[in-house]
């Protein structure tokens, strides 16, 4: 999921790809934004990048 929302990809597009609801998708990508201890999704695959995460 990290890898998708480092692409850029929206909620709904997560979704469909992983094959689960946008609320499932919200809630992964928040507990990433705070496991990275970043506020936005740009920061969050700047952060992974960096990391070697991604």
């Amino acid at each position: 999921m990290l890898s998708l929302l480092a692409a850029g990809l929206t909620d709904e597009a997560i979704a469909r790809s992983t094959g689960t609801g946008e609320r499932t998708v919200r809630r992964h990508v928040c507990a990433i934004l705070e496991i990275l201890r970043v506020e936005s999704r740009f920061a969050a695959g700047v952060a992974a990048a960096k990391r070697g995460w991604v």
